[in-house]
């Protein structure tokens, strides 16, 4: 299927498989990634084991697709999006804290807390989008965070989690957000490599 988008600052591929990873993301500013960055280079420095998310790939999903989506069901997505889109004003969405998923002992995920009234409402016009598309419903309620990095292991993990939780309300500053964008994300050795297909702007 030939998928094509003049709004797209970066070359897409004309053919894509009949089924691919996909996921809507909004970016947050370039002063919160480079807070955040700062903070997991000194928490890294600990020597726990935990994957941080490379600087570049910091996103914050509205709705993740599947590891199998139907791209069949993008086109009417996109233009479900590109409505929710033009009637969606810009905001602004604040970082502050840290946590973990499930909890600080069993540790799977380290997130940053985000928040602002319009992600929320954002979030349930894209997952009404994807259901008019064809996507199937989400079970889970959305929850407003920012993956930053994935716990491997526990060596040297007690230590860790005590200083992480010293950045329990810090303040990592504030987003302006304008627009949002459907994503393909391609799994390889070296991590997740995330490709455009279409940015929606908002306009209202």
């Amino acid at each position: 299927m030939r998928f094509d988008d003049p709004t797209l600052g970066q070359a897409v591929p004309e053919e894509l498989p009949a089924r691919i990873r996909a996921f809507v993301a909004i970016r947050l500013s370039a002063q919160v990634i480079g807070a955040i960055t700062e903070f997991a280079a000194k928490i890294g420095a600990l020597g726990a084991q935990v994957a941080w998310v490379k600087p570049a790939n910091f996103h914050l999903t509205l709705r993740f697709l599947g590891d199998q989506a139907d791209v069949a069901k993008l086109e009417p997505l996109k233009a479900a999006l590109s409505a929710v889109a033009a009637e969606t004003r810009p905001f602004v969405i604040g970082a502050r804290g840290i946590g973990a998923f499930p909890d600080w002992h069993r540790a799977r995920v380290v997130w940053v807390g985000l928040e602002s009234a319009e992600l929320m409402t954002l979030a349930e016009r894209v997952e009404a989008s994807a259901v008019s598309a064809g996507f199937e419903r989400e079970r889970r309620p959305y929850a407003a965070h920012l993956t930053v990095g994935r716990v491997r292991g526990f060596h040297r993990w007690r230590e860790t989690a005590r200083a992480l939780q010293d950045w329990a309300e810090h303040d990592f500053g504030s987003s302006p957000i304008d627009s949002m964008t459907l994503y393909r994300s391609i799994l390889s050795p070296e991590g997740s490599i995330y490709q455009a297909l279409a940015e929606f702007p908002f306009r209202y």
